[in-house]
């Protein structure tokens, strides 16, 4: 049972390593965009040795599964007011892999998208349950409207506050779709 857990475990590891640094177009591999610890994917023991930090997956699927309820607040009078789900919830300040299209906000903010900007929340085509704010880690990186990237940083959920985004990526890092 243990030799298959570690082999189970070894085959996943490999796989995932295939994707992220793997191109079938020319059979080649390829740098990752950011170092791997950087992108808290691993980082080292004072031995020298690597220790897996796998950040949980977070789909589209899982933040569309909310529920909004009517509430009065100070200043709007009443508000649909979004109720997250439970499996949300226990992912709260934990770290996840998510990608997205990215939607500029202003100059110096942008989000995470389920859809590209003609189709996004801002223009009534979506729910507000398809956007993530970020917060990247150091500097905002220069990223264009529509590309397609995945980020690795902290989840946050919020269900109190109408004036701020119902789910955020904090202290993100670009794991892959930077050119």
């Amino acid at each position: 049972m243990r030799k298959s857990y570690i082999l189970l475990t070894f085959l996943t590891g490999a796989l995932l390593l295939l994707e992220v640094f793997y191109n079938p177009k020319d059979k080649s591999w390829k740098k990752p965009d950011v170092p791997l610890e950087q992108a808290g994917f691993v980082t080292f023991s004072t031995a020298g040795n690597f220790i897996q930090k796998n950040p949980d997956t977070l789909t589209w699927k899982l933040l569309g599964d909310i529920k909004f309820v009517k509430k009065n607040d100070k200043t709007y009078g009443e508000v649909m007011f979004p109720v997250v789900n439970t499996k949300l919830r226990l992912m709260n300040k934990r770290k996840v892999a998510m990608s997205g299209f990215i939607v500029p906000i202003d100059n110096k903010n942008y989000a995470l998208s389920k859809n590209v900007f003609a189709s996004c929340f801002f223009c009534g085509k979506s729910g507000p349950e398809t956007i993530a704010g970020i917060k990247f880690r150091g500097e905002t990186p220069k990223l264009r409207t529509d590309q397609y990237v995945t980020l690795v940083g902290t989840f946050r959920s919020n269900e109190t506050d109408v004036d701020d985004w119902i789910y955020h990526i904090e202290d993100a890092v670009i794991v892959k779709g930077v050119k």
